[in-house]
């Protein structure tokens, strides 16, 4: 005990040693109402806050324990890893970042992607990880994504798609601008096939992926309250000078718009996939038998 504490009075050192007392990490802070959460119960509610319904960040794994049924669930293409082809350096080298950003999360990229069932509907389901350089589109991510779809029309599949990312990874130029272009081909070849494609947009989605695979869904879902655009809001201000609307790139503002076909919270997002899954597959299945 220092000296300022033997002179403190006791109840202000048991007030301070109270404060000490609480786990680190214990409570959540809302971000939008600022309510504070008891994080047990807030991880209970899939990470959405019981008092304003914001719907907070979750990982890739998380999202596929929510969507998933455990049985007969894996990974797919967890083999292919990223390639620093342009010997990129900023403030780091492209390639050691890679290795660190890989040791922090435990992904070997931005994209998981699962064979399996949404209660027992059969689905290939792609899921961006956020916390992977901002859930940014890469190489990887494109290759993965196109990889997914040329599954699907092997074994006669729909595909899910969740998108949570900041855009191209400027890591990667051309490259990665390249992907858009790719997976917008490889969607075009799903279409062909009959095959449904259903787009889960959450917090954030923005840049060349949300100008891509993420709006080319038959179906384009987003998450409540989640930012879906191309450039963010401050930048658009900047560039037309004018105050945008409240809400504007929200996902309520992009369905009064018609961008998107609906909004479905989280707790009720499995059930309501697999209701339009079985629906949309039987279509594809009727179309077949006729011709």
């Amino acid at each position: 005990m220092s000296w300022l504490d033997k002179i403190l009075p006791s109840r202000i050192r048991a007030e301070k040693e109270s404060k000490g007392s609480v786990p680190e990490g214990l409570w959540h802070k809302c971000l939008n109402c600022d309510t504070v959460i008891y994080r047990a119960e807030f991880e209970k509610n899939l990470n959405v806050c019981p008092k304003c319904n914001n719907h907070g960040r979750i990982s890739a794994r998380t999202r596929a324990d929510i969507i998933l049924d455990t049985e007969d669930r894996i990974e797919i293409f967890d083999n292919i890893m990223p390639v620093d082809m342009l010997n990129f350096k900023d403030k780091e080298k492209y390639k050691d970042k890679l290795l660190s950003t890989q040791k922090k999360t435990g992904e070997k990229d931005a994209m998981l992607v699962f064979k399996g069932n949404i209660n027992k509907i059969p689905a290939i389901v792609c899921i961006f990880e956020y916390s992977f350089f901002g859930g940014s589109m890469g190489s990887v991510v494109g290759e993965k994504f196109s990889l997914a779809i040329k599954k699907c029309i092997e074994e006669k599949k729909p595909l899910v798609c969740f998108s949570a990312s900041g855009g191209a990874r400027m890591q990667e130029s051309l490259f990665s601008l390249f992907q858009m272009a790719k997976t917008s081909a490889a969607l075009n070849d799903l279409s062909q096939k009959g095959l449904p494609y259903i787009s889960v947009l959450t917090d954030p989605t923005m840049g060349g992926v949300s100008a891509s695979l993420a709006m080319l869904g038959d179906i384009n879902i987003g998450e409540p309250n989640a930012l879906i655009g191309f450039a963010g809001p401050r930048v658009i201000e900047q560039t037309v000078g004018e105050k945008l609307p409240n809400g504007f790139q929200r996902s309520e503002f992009l369905q009064d718009h018609g961008a998107i076909d609906f909004i479905l919270d989280r707790n009720n997002q499995k059930a309501k996939l697999a209701e339009i899954i079985s629906s949309l597959m039987s279509n594809y299945n009727s179309e077949r038998i006729s011709k």
